[in-house]
């Protein structure tokens, strides 16, 4: 099998295994790496400090994964089509906002044994070969990568955008040493005057176009972030407990959007219409038995409760409300207790 053919093949077994597009590239990397540094030294990645921890391995596949070459780069989508409209979620004070992703299955358990298939599928059909897949799980660029395979353009809120089928799907990657050949780089950025992400941000985290500071991202706060939660953000965070999908909800290109007919990206446990304070009275095994299996599991118990506590102080006024609020008032986490005391401020 001639490199055309096997790339040809490659882009064949991976919608076989449910990813919607595949594209391979190089891995050249060098003007994302200047970009990268300069928002790393401008401390935009707040807490985040694996992402100076790596060095350059994010930007030089070759250090992360000797012998790399070439990155195979694939799209799944995940636009849940049975969940509560996200719309209707966000503009009821009593449920529990959760980004779109998080609904069902853990994405990167899903991607990453899809990957492997088709990693394996290579070696199996046409030629083995050093390889390791990603989904999320390391320091790779992989925004970047998918860009330069020709699955999108990055857009003004950070996020890969295609023209077909807008932002709502996970990327995953394959570094391999074959020599493939490569697909053309997506040309140009489509975004135009088009301002509608900056402009929604609820906490202005987008302080310019394509640049985010994740110190003033609802999804950094509620997700990456183990401390206390400015006040600054509180008001503007909302119901928003995990995730915040607002760049995208009003972004034009997502009316393109395809629902994933992936099964593990269903709602999972009554997560796309979960109530604020069932959620909030959840013991942590009752945490654990929801979340199980799901990305949500990760942020902890801790953080769920604070993030929870700050959309009760978002809800309207009720007695509903205000009795869960003080059945966590002398929980044993200072963090808890903190912004369980701000949000019956809010309340009084």
């Amino acid at each position: 099998m001639t490199p055309e053919d096997l790339a040809t093949q490659i882009k064949t077994w991976g919608v076989e295994l449910g990813f919607q597009q595949v594209g391979i590239t190089g891995i050249d990397l060098q003007e994302d790496e200047r970009h990268l540094h300069n928002w790393l030294e401008q401390d935009m990645h707040g807490d985040m400090a694996y992402m100076q921890r790596h060095g350059n391995k994010r930007t030089r596949p070759e250090q992360l994964r000797p012998g790399t070459i070439r990155v195979i780069s694939a799209r799944m989508d995940y636009l849940p089509p049975r969940a509560r409209p996200t719309q209707s979620v966000l503009a009821d004070g009593k449920l529990a906002f959760i980004s779109r992703y998080a609904l069902g299955r853990d994405y990167h358990k899903v991607m990453r044994a899809r990957l492997k298939k088709l990693a394996q599928r290579i070696t199996e059909e046409a030629r083995p070969h050093g390889w390791r897949v990603f989904t999320d799980s390391a320091p790779v660029l992989e925004k970047a990568l998918a860009r330069n395979a020709g699955l999108g353009w990055i857009g003004k809120h950070s996020n890969l955008l295609h023209p077909q089928v807008g932002s709502w799907f996970f990327l995953g990657e394959i570094y391999t040493d074959l020599p493939l050949p490569t697909d053309e780089k997506f040309a140009g950025e489509h975004c135009g005057a088009c301002t509608a992400c900056i402009d929604i941000c609820p906490t202005r985290a987008i302080v310019a176009p394509y640049q985010v500071d994740a110190r003033r991202c609802i999804s950094y706060l509620t997700i990456e972030y183990r401390g206390v939660i400015p006040e600054e953000f509180r008001r503007a965070m909302g119901n928003r407990i995990y995730g915040c999908d607002d760049c995208q909800l009003v972004c034009p290109w997502n009316r393109f959007a395809q629902y994933t007919a992936e099964p593990d990206y269903q709602p999972r446990h009554g997560l796309d219409e979960l109530s604020l304070v069932e959620c909030f009275l959840w013991s942590e095994d009752k945490f654990n038995e929801k979340t199980e299996g799901s990305a949500i599991r990760r942020i902890g118990y801790e953080s769920w409760l604070r993030n929870t506590a700050i959309a009760l102080g978002n809800a309207p006024t009720s007695a509903t409300v205000i009795n869960a609020l003080n059945q966590r008032k002398e929980h044993p986490s200072s963090l808890v207790r903190e912004h369980v005391n701000w949000a019956l401020a809010q309340h009084a």
